[in-house]
C-alpha cells in the first residue's frame, strides 16, 4: 500500500510540475540581436550607411555586474543599439578585453552561425546597393527558392558579410509568404525578420526553445538543390528548416543540416567577447522560474552570478541567450 501511494503521490507531483510550466508566463518577446564587433565606428558606418540602421542609444559599460553577466572579468564595452523598423540589433565592442575573431574558414554549417535576416522589399535594388558599397560575398549571388518547395517558393535571399566577416541575410518575400507587413510598400530595408542558428538537432533545440522558453512553432521546410546549396555556399547542403516565434519580436530559425554533416561544433571555451559570440536577447514576466528550470536542466550559463532578473545561457548548440526580465 505504501508503494502505491509513492507512486501516485511522484505521478501527481509530476503533474502539478508540469502543470506549474504550462502555466507560467513564458518568453513574451525577443526584444534584440546583440553582435560583438572589433571596430565600432567602422560597423556603425557599414550598418547606418549600407544597410540604414539608425542609432537610438551608444554608452560604454564596465564594472562587476557586467563582468558577472558576461562572464568575462575586467570588462569596458562601448555598446550601441541600432534600429530597423520595428526591430532592435546591439553592437558590442570590448574595449577589454578583446576576443578572439570569426574564423577564416567558417563555413554556414559550423554550429556558431547565426545571422540577420534583413527584409527587402526590392532585391535587385538591395543587391545593386550591396554590389555597389563592395560587400564581401558568402552566397554567390541572390538565389530564388524553387516552385516545388511549397513553404518558400519564390523567396529570394542572398548572403554577404559585414566588415568583421559576420555573414548577413537579405531577404525578399513574395505575395503570401512571410509576415504579411513585409507586403507593404515602404523602406528598401523594412526590419528584421529573424535570427537564424546552426543547430545539431532540431528536437534538442526544440526541448529548449519551445518546452522551457514557451515559443512555438510558425513554420518549417526541407531545402535542398543548387540555389539552397548556392545560398549557403555549401555543396549538396539540405537542410531541415524550423521557425519560432515568442508573440513579439523578429523569429528564431533552426538551420539543422542533413547534409553535408562536417560543420564543426561551437567552440566550447567560447567568451562573450569573441566576435563571433551573438546574443538573442528575450523577455519575460518571469526570469526567476526559468534561471531555475534551465538550471535544473543542466543547461550551461555564460553569467558567473545570475541573477533572477537577468542572465545569460547557453542553448544546446552553445548559442547564448539573454533572458531579461520584462516588466507588464
Amino acid at each position: 500500500m505504501n508503494k502505491i501511494r509513492t507512486v501516485v503521490f511522484l505521478v501527481l507531483a509530476m503533474g502539478l510540475n508540469a502543470l506549474a510550466q504550462s502555466t507560467r508566463p513564458a518568453v513574451s518577446a525577443v526584444t534584440k540581436i546583440g553582435i560583438v564587433v572589433e571596430d565600432m565606428d567602422r560597423s556603425l558606418a557599414f550598418y547606418t550607411g549600407v544597410l540604414d540602421f539608425k542609432k537610438t542609444s551608444d554608452e560604454e559599460v564596465a564594472g562587476e555586474r557586467y563582468e558577472q553577466l558576461n562572464g568575462v572579468f575586467g570588462l569596458r564595452c562601448r555598446i550601441v543599439g541600432l534600429s530597423l523598423g520595428s526591430e532592435t540589433i546591439e553592437l558590442t565592442e570590448y574595449l577589454t578585453p578583446r576576443g578572439r575573431v570569426v574564423p577564416r574558414d567558417s563555413r554556414s554549417n559550423d554550429r556558431w552561425f547565426q545571422h540577420i535576416a534583413i527584409v527587402t522589399t526590392d532585391m535587385d535594388r538591395a543587391y545593386a546597393r550591396l554590389r555597389e558599397r563592395k560587400v564581401h560575398f558568402a552566397s554567390t549571388g541572390p538565389q530564388t527558392l524553387p516552385q516545388w518547395n511549397k513553404g518558400a517558393a519564390g523567396i529570394r535571399a542572398f548572403y554577404f558579410r559585414d566588415p568583421d566577416d559576420h555573414v548577413l541575410e537579405v531577404i525578399y518575400f513574395p505575395a503570401g509568404k512571410g509576415d504579411p507587413r513585409w507586403q507593404e510598400k515602404q523602406a528598401l530595408f523594412p526590419g528584421v525578420d529573424h535570427t537564424a542558428v546552426v543547430v545539431e538537432d532540431t528536437d534538442k533545440s526544440l526541448a529548449f526553445y519551445r518546452d522551457i522558453l514557451g515559443f512555438r512553432i510558425a513554420g518549417g521546410s526541407e531545402n535542398y538543390g543548387s540555389e539552397q546549396e548556392h545560398l549557403n555556399n555549401v555543396q549538396g547542403a539540405r537542410l531541415r528548416i524550423t521557425t519560432m516565434k515568442a508573440p513579439d519580436g523578429p523569429g528564431v530559425e533552426f538551420l539543422q543540416y542533413l547534409a553535408p554533416k562536417d560543420g564543426k561544433p561551437y567552440p566550447a571555451d567560447a567568451k562573450a567577447n569573441d566576435l563571433f559570440s551573438w546574443q538573442t536577447t528575450v523577455g519575460t514576466a518571469d526570469s526567476a522560474g526559468l534561471l531555475k528550470d534551465l538550471g535544473d536542466r543542466g543547461y550551461k550559463l555564460v553569467s558567473t552570478a545570475p541573477s533572477e532578473t537577468e542572465f545569460i545561457v547557453r542553448d544546446p548548440d552553445g548559442h547564448a541567450v539573454h533572458v531579461v526580465r520584462q516588466l507588464k
